[in-house]
């Protein structure tokens, strides 16, 4: 059996991320296991022009985020990781509290109570002291907070090279050893 990965998309910009991310993650050899909220499939629709269908056909397994039952919302479903791409501040919310209010928030929850890498691509600028407060609490209870910011020391040509290093570098935290984020040489 292939590594499992849980993939969440929310509402927030940036959607790039999730398809490049659920892309890199198949050419890696791990399984993939799809839940967008609405916001999120309105969100890829807008940005890239991919309906449901399409965006669901980029994983191994797609889920209805109304679901709670599936066998992503337990602790006995083997996942090594779940990686929110992007993740909208109402999500991290519920993740910070522990709400588990729809399926994506509670693979967010099982991954925390499991003690699994959970990584929350966050998208919103400016924050405001509840954001912080949350991605504080995720942090303390052992989530990553990875806002998706380009790096620009490779001077990288376009945008498809910048989303393409930062998702190497949710790979490399994810331990994908396919992955290849550009280091930093020194000058």
């Amino acid at each position: 059996m292939n590594p499992r990965v849980v993939v969440g998309i929310t509402g927030a910009t940036g959607a790039v991320y999730a398809v490049r991310l659920l892309a890199r993650l198949r050419e890696a050899g791990r399984e993939t296991h799809l839940v967008a909220s609405p916001a999120g499939v309105l969100n890829v629709h807008h940005e890239l022009g991919l309906d449901r269908k399409a965006l669901e056909a980029l994983a191994d397994v797609a889920y209805n985020p109304a679901d709670v039952g599936a066998a992503i919302a337990s602790g006995s479903f083997a996942a090594e990781s779940m990686v929110v791409a992007p993740c909208s501040m109402k999500t991290l919310a519920a993740v910070a509290h522990g709400l588990s209010d729809n399926l994506l928030s509670r693979a967010a929850d099982v991954a925390l109570k499991e003690r699994r890498r959970l990584i929350l691509m966050v998208r919103e600028t400016p924050f405001n002291l509840a954001h912080l407060r949350n991605m504080t609490a995720v942090t303390e209870m052992g989530g990553v907070i990875f806002p998706p910011l380009p790096a620009f020391y490779h001077r990288p040509t376009g945008i498809a090279e910048m989303v393409d290093d930062t998702v190497e570098r949710v790979l490399a935290l994810l331990g994908v050893g396919q992955a290849e984020p550009k280091a930093w040489g020194g000058l």
